[in-house]
């Protein structure tokens, strides 16, 4: 089974090396890697001295004529890919060196034939202190995870087989942020989701550029573009997964505003959620924190560095 694995970058060669040095250290043999360069001031290529080996199937860089967002990079490598199944990686994190061999044995061999297999996840600082370990969960039906809550996570956690990606389609480039989160929502309609709970990705958070929380176009784009995208579907399941979704969506939202100063409108996002569905501890916590004011703002912002342990 050839695994594709397609890194996007852009302009951080120093840890993009690491990132591709994490996926030739990989125990799993046949890997292609496809490096996405959106159009860094100087393409990654000429700053990097890599090559294929005996590690590598196939090593290709891709560079694009102008930035065109980091979807649209993965994008370009998939459809640049040849493998059996699609993984990505970030380039600010690395993998363990049995990610691949793990996630292989998963398609593989798991009773449930996932489509979907994600990973746990450790996230560290500069130093490389250990801030928080993610160990995902899904049972038999995928939506109805994602609707409690669980995650796949981000795209550097998770690989899919290339055969999915025609019935799912492709990430959605509209997206500024949440584009794996709505991408697994279209997965989870055409097969199994597989959780191995080891951590076997590295999130790194220090001070190199990394996606912004940008709340509002949280709010103006990816909110009201996942409403129309997925409200419907949902909604046929019944009346109680609709009301999951929309607290889930304003959750997610509420938090957000809230890490970002914007105290009421957090108040009011975290409030209509807990109408929604009251039966979430985490959005009663978040509300805590909207309504506590600065004391909460502040705890609120080092959950998003890692200090609690596993809230979306």
């Amino acid at each position: 089974m050839l695994v594709s694995v397609i890194i996007p970058t852009y302009g951080r060669p120093d840890l993009l090396s690491d990132a591709i040095e994490s996926v030739r250290a990989q125990t799993y043999d046949p890997v292609e890697l496809v490096v996405v360069d959106d159009h860094s001031p100087v393409p990654v290529e000429s700053e990097l001295d890599v090559a294929a080996g005996d590690d590598l199937r196939r090593l290709r860089f891709v560079r694009h004529d102008e930035n065109r967002g980091a979807n649209a990079a993965r994008n370009t490598g998939i459809r640049a890919a040849e493998g059996d199944v699609l993984a990505f990686l970030d380039d600010d994190d690395v993998w363990k060196p049995t990610f691949v061999e793990r996630v292989v044995g998963a398609f593989e061999t798991a009773p449930s034939e996932p489509n979907v297999v994600t990973t746990g996840v450790e996230s560290v600082d500069g130093n490389g202190e250990l801030l928080s370990v993610i160990r995902p969960s899904f049972g038999d039906d995928p939506l109805d995870d994602l609707l409690a809550g669980e995650l796949a996570g981000s795209f550097s956690r998770f690989a899919v087989r290339a055969s999915v990606v025609e019935a799912a389609g492709l990430p959605d480039e509209r997206f500024p942020c949440w584009q794996d989160w709505e991408w697994q929502f279209r997965l989870a309609r055409h097969g199994a989701f597989h959780a191995i709970p080891d951590a076997l990705v590295v999130h790194r958070i220090g001070d190199h550029d990394q996606i912004t929380d940008d709340y509002e176009a949280r709010r103006d784009v990816a909110y009201p573009l996942f409403l129309e995208k997925h409200r419907d579907h949902v909604a046929e399941r019944g009346r109680w997964d609709e009301r999951r979704f929309l607290a889930l969506l304003s959750r997610s939202l509420g938090q957000s505003a809230l890490r970002n100063g914007y105290r009421g409108e957090a108040v009011r996002l975290l409030a209509a959620s807990l109408r929604w569905n009251p039966l979430v501890p985490r959005t009663l916590l978040f509300f805590g924190f909207a309504v506590a004011g600065r004391s909460g703002l502040e705890t609120a912002r080092s959950v998003k560095q890692g200090v609690v342990r596993r809230l979306h």
